[in-house]
C-alpha cells in the first residue's frame, strides 16, 4: 500500500470543511476542571466510578507517577523530577454513542476512547480534569460543529465530570492557541488481498504492528474490538473496527511539565478498520500537530519529543503497509 501523501491528505481536510493548520476558533480546544481537594476524597477511582455509573465504558485509568519516579530512580535520560502527587491518563467512551456516530463518521474511533488526565501538582491540594471539548474533537474528525449526538456527547461529558468533581471551576489558561503546522489527522490504508482470508491478514498486520511498537519505545495501553459493539446494536458494516491506544511515556512526561492539560491528547487513540465489500483497512491517529497547537507548546523539549514520536509512528505504519 501506498502511504497518502501529504497533498492527499490536505485534499481531504478540504473536503472534510478543514484546512492543515485549522484549529477551533471560539474556545480552548482543552478544557480543564479544576477543584479544592484538602480532605482528598476526590481520586481518579472515583472519577471513574462516576463515568461508570453515567453509562461510560472505562477502557484505562493509568498511573503515571510510579513509572515515571522508577525511571527517575534508574537514571534514565531525560526523567529528572516528579512534579505530581497524582497524574493519571483517563480513557473512557460510551458505547452507545460512538455507536451512532461511526454511522455517519467512520473515523470516530480517533476518539474511542476518549483521553483525559487527571492531575495534582505537588505543593497543591486540588484536583484538575482536562478534557478534548466535543467542538474540537468534531473539527479533527471532520464532524459538522451541529451535529446533534456529538453536541450531546459533549454535554454528557461535562455533565458527568460536574458531577465527579462537585463545585469543580473552569480553569483559564494564560496561553493562545497556536495555528497547527501539519495535519490534524495522520491517515494510511492498507490494500488487502481478496483472495486471502481477511482475520488472518488483519492478526498477521496486527502482530507485525504489536511488534514494532517495542523497539521503538511505544507502551500499548489498550485495544478495543469496537465492531462488536456496532455489531450487538444490529450495525453491520465493518468486517473488523479495532482501536489501539498508544503511549510513550517520554512523551508525556517531558509535555506534562509544563502542560499537564496535554494528557487530554494522550494515550492515542489509533484505528484500523475495514468496510465491508472492500479490500483496504483504513488505519489513522490524531496527530502530534494537535498538541503543539491546542495548548502553545512552545519548548524545545516538548516539541523535540512530540515531532519524534509523531515520526517514529508514521515510520512503522509507512513501512507495514509498503506493498510487498
Amino acid at each position: 500500500m501506498k502511504q497518502f501523501t501529504k497533498g492527499l491528505v490536505f485534499a481531504l481536510f478540504v473536503v472534510l470543511g478543514l484546512t492543515v493548520g485549522a484549529v477551533a476558533s471560539t474556545a480552548h480546544n482543552v478544557q480543564i476542571l479544576t477543584v479544592d481537594n484538602t480532605d482528598g476524597k476526590i481520586t481518579p477511582k472515583s472519577i471513574a466510578e462516576v463515568f461508570e455509573k453515567a453509562g461510560f465504558f472505562i477502557n484505562d485509568n493509568r498511573d503515571m507517577v510510579a513509572p515515571w519516579a522508577k525511571q527517575i530512580k534508574d537514571g534514565t535520560k531525560n526523567f529528572t523530577t516528579l512534579e505530581y502527587d497524582v497524574y493519571n491518563l483517563f480513557t473512557v467512551f460510551k458505547k452507545d454513542v460512538v455507536g451512532q456516530l461511526v454511522k455517519k463518521y467512520p473515523n470516530v474511533g480517533l476518539f474511542s476512547p476518549m483521553s483525559m488526565s487527571i492531575y495534582t501538582k505537588k505543593g497543591t491540594k486540588t484536583i484538575s480534569v482536562a478534557h478534548l471539548n466535543a467542538a474540537a474533537m468534531g473539527e479533527i474528525m471532520g464532524v459538522p460543529a451541529d451535529d446533534a449526538d456529538l453536541i450531546a456527547y459533549g454535554k454528557l461529558v461535562e455533565d458527568t465530570l460536574k458531577a465527579a468533581l462537585p463545585n469543580a471551576k473552569a480553569e483559564t489558561v494564560a496561553y493562545e492557541m497556536k495555528q497547527a503546522t501539519g495535519p490534524l489527522v495522520y491517515s494510511t490504508k492498507l490494500e488487502m488481498d481478496p483472495k486471502a482470508d481477511w482475520e488472518e491478514t488483519k492478526d498477521e498486520f496486527q502482530a507485525a504492528f504489536e511488534e514494532a511498537l517495542i523497539p521503538a519505545m511505544f507502551i500499548n495501553a489498550g485495544f478495543n474490538d469496537l465492531n462488536y459493539d456496532f455489531e450487538e446494536n444490529k450495525y453491520e458494516a465493518f468486517t473488523f473496527y479495532d482501536v489501539y491506544s498508544i503511549c510513550y511515556l517520554e512523551v508525556i512526561y517531558t509535555v506534562a511539565k509544563t502542560h499537564p492539560e496535554a494528557g487530554a491528547f494522550a494515550p492515542c487513540s489509533l484505528y484500523m478498520y475495514q468496510k465491508k465489500g472492500t479490500n483496504t483497512m483504513e488505519i489513522g491517529f490524531p496527530s502530534v500537530y494537535n498538541w503543539i497547537a491546542s495548548v502553545a507548546i512552545e519548548d524545545k523539549a516538548s516539541v523535540d519529543v512530540l515531532l519524534m514520536a509523531q515520526k517514529k509512528m508514521e515510520e512503522i505504519l509507512t513501512k507495514l503497509t509498503a506493498k510487498k
